[in-house]
């Protein structure tokens, strides 16, 4: 079997689409589509199931995916690295929600750029967890940090760590709420609160308050802004309240530039999960950082 009709499957398969594939191969939309029909003919199966918005795999097409992925993608290992060039360094690319990515997963990996023969380089881009999960599909990424676990057999996924949400506003707004020293408070008196919040649809403090107080929160948006870190910039200029991962608001806790408005019994807990693509932990530079990272986030919790 020609391996250059695999190679061009196996980016179909993870691209959902033979356009996406047709820019990632650097081929015309055609020529895709001409290699995949002659594979099918090889095989005298059906591959894929043509819908209005790219393609389906076939479960013919998915057991295919799932044997050829990995030993194509150690393929590319060997060519990439190169025979006889020991020193060059690999490059992990690595995908995830921009906190989290910059203040905890970076700083650790960081300890294994350079060139000690071992290293790699390293490269980053931030997203949302559908378009990380897509580009890592896709090839672009070697590694991504994401809050879900995806479906299917293309991606493996492993629980990286937990992630405490803290209710959290400036000291005056704990004034004004009635929030004593025991940190309890009730949805009710925080109703006229502001909240700063990442979007309009308020996904912390909605997540929050349906866990902790078993209702939806009254308040809208008064400051949206797609970054955590602006968001407790926010909650310390007083603003308003925000719901923050403990380990992004942890020293403004400790400088009292905040406070929490609440200690709930169960705090609500949100998982990352490392996640690669099937048989890619086989290359040393992925399953070095993979490695890494999960002994990190032993610390993390």
């Amino acid at each position: 079997m020609d391996l250059a009709l695999l190679r061009t499957f196996v980016t179909v398969h993870r691209a959902g689409s033979f356009t996406r594939a047709a820019a990632l191969l650097g081929l015309s939309q055609p020529a895709v589509t001409s290699q995949i029909r002659t594979l099918e003919r090889q095989l005298g199966r059906p591959l894929f199931l043509r819908q209005a918005r790219g393609v389906t795999p076939t479960t013919i097409g998915d057991e295919l995916a799932h044997k050829a992925a990995p030993h194509l993608d150690a393929l590319v290992e060997i060519t990439e690295a190169g025979l006889d060039d020991d020193s060059s360094l690999r490059t992990l690319h690595l995908a995830g929600p921009p906190e989290f990515t910059a203040e905890r997963a970076l700083p650790a990996l960081t300890e294994l750029t350079g060139e000690d023969g071992q290293g790699f380089a390293l490269r980053a881009s931030f997203g949302n967890a559908e378009e990380t999960l897509e580009g890592l599909a896709a090839g672009h990424h070697d590694l991504a940090i994401g809050t879900a676990r995806p479906r299917g057999a293309l991606l493996t996924a492993t629980a990286l760590c937990d992630e405490e949400h803290v209710l959290i506003a400036a000291p005056r707004w704990a004034v004004r709420t009635g929030t004593g020293a025991l940190r309890r408070t009730t949805a009710p008196a925080l109703e006229h609160v502001p909240v700063v919040e990442v979007h309009e649809s308020l996904p912390f403090v909605a997540r929050y308050w349906a866990s902790v107080f078993d209702t939806c929160p009254a308040a809208p948006g008064a400051v949206v802004v797609p970054d955590l870190r602006a968001v407790l910039a926010c909650a310390v200029a007083g603003a308003g309240l925000a719901v923050l991962p403990r380990y992004l608001c942890a020293e403004a806790l400790e400088r009292g530039d905040v406070v929490a408005l609440h200690d709930p019994a169960v705090p609500p807990l949100r998982t990352y999960f490392l996640v690669v693509r099937t048989g890619t932990l086989a290359m040393p530079h992925i399953a070095r950082a993979h490695e890494w990272l999960l002994r990190a986030a032993a610390d993390w919790n």
